[in-house]
């Protein structure tokens, strides 16, 4: 048998998936009876449903998200898109959303914008046709867009505030402040902040709270620019840091800093005796180079689960309930140490 008959021979045993009708005619109710058994539990009594679900589950019925939002205008599904896919921060992110859709029974889509504001928009779009509502993580586009967006299906960003949008944000002040009074109290006076892409409201939080608290302090703060967020991107930066004659080093996020400090053992620069380095989110894999990478850890699969909520609560029309913003905390590791004299 060759691979096209072999093909044909799996479709021809494949068998077509069970309908409404199918259970009607297994548990002797009428069609209706059955829709409204599988598609508004609590309309019928309870052992009818329970019947009804039984006889589904055995059939191996599985209900067709779009045929569930012609009576409910709901598909029970809901868009995840992020700014690059290829960033482990997003994978307790995500994982923290997925757990909240399973327990209300909807389903993630997750989508990967790859750091582009016009692929982001062409993907949310594009989403918002076949979904109840939309998460934006570390989204590139610009208020008027998300805004937009908005206007059109429930939508929650994350990782940035935008006016009149709900959002779910981290206070990054406690762990920014721990780091850098830990990084003070080493003696430390000349620190860079290795920024994150221009288009990034987190980028712009990140560095004003550590700019505002390094002047405050009596500290020298300055900015550096990096090519991308990635580890590429860390290590490129190298000559500029040695460049500014900086001590300590505040990367945007662990991926820069990692790449940093790659460069830095090769180069023959030893952190943290030399340099000492930080990075942002604590990522799976920060503490397993030498030196273990410190970082300021965001809650991230925290921030997952109340966003989906918050999308959840936006779908229904209910009213969103009040939250303290979730705290960084600092993670003190190798990768810092006391200024040599």
């Amino acid at each position: 048998m060759d691979q096209s008959d072999a093909t044909a021979s799996v479709r021809g045993e494949r068998k077509a998936p069970a309908t409404i009708y199918d259970i009607a005619r297994h548990t002797g109710f009428s069609p209706s009876t059955v829709s409204r058994a599988l598609n508004k539990p609590g309309r019928l009594n309870a052992t009818t449903e329970r019947r009804i679900r039984d006889a589904a589950e055995e059939l191996g019925y599985r209900i067709n998200p779009m045929a569930r939002a012609l009576p409910t205008g709901k598909t029970g599904t809901l868009g995840l898109v992020v700014s690059d896919i290829t960033n482990p921060v997003y994978f307790d992110l995500v994982r923290g959303a997925e757990h909240i859709a399973s327990e209300a029974d909807s389903t993630l889509i997750f989508a990967d914008s790859q750091e582009s504001a016009r692929l982001e928009r062409s993907i949310a779009e594009r989403l918002q046709t076949s979904v109840d509502g939309l998460l934006l993580v570390g989204s590139r586009l610009g208020d008027q867009d998300i805004r937009e967006l908005s206007s059109v299906k429930p939508l929650v960003v994350v990782n940035r505030l935008v006016d009149g949008v709900p959002a779910v944000v981290p206070d990054v002040a406690p762990g920014i402040e721990a780091a850098l009074g830990a990084l003070r109290e080493r003696g430390h006076r000349r620190i860079a902040y290795l920024a994150g892409p221009e288009a990034s409201w987190m980028n712009t939080l990140r560095w004003q709270t550590l700019f505002d608290l390094a002047v405050s302090w009596g500290l020298s703060i300055v900015e550096i620019k990096s090519t991308e967020p990635t580890r590429a991107g860390g290590a490129e930066a190298f000559q500029r840091i040695v460049a500014a004659d900086v001590t300590a080093v505040f990367a945007y996020n662990d991926l820069i800093a990692l790449g940093l400090l790659r460069a830095s053992r090769d180069r023959g620069v030893a952190v943290p005796e030399s340099l000492s380095i930080v990075g942002f989110d604590d990522i799976f894999g920060a503490d397993l180079p030498t030196p273990a990478l410190s970082s300021i850890r965001s809650p991230l699969g925290e921030l997952g689960e109340r966003a989906t909520r918050r999308l959840l609560t936006e779908i229904d029309g209910a009213p969103a309930e009040a939250g303290a913003a979730l705290p960084t905390r600092f993670i003190d590791r190798e990768s810092i140490a006391a200024v040599r004299s």
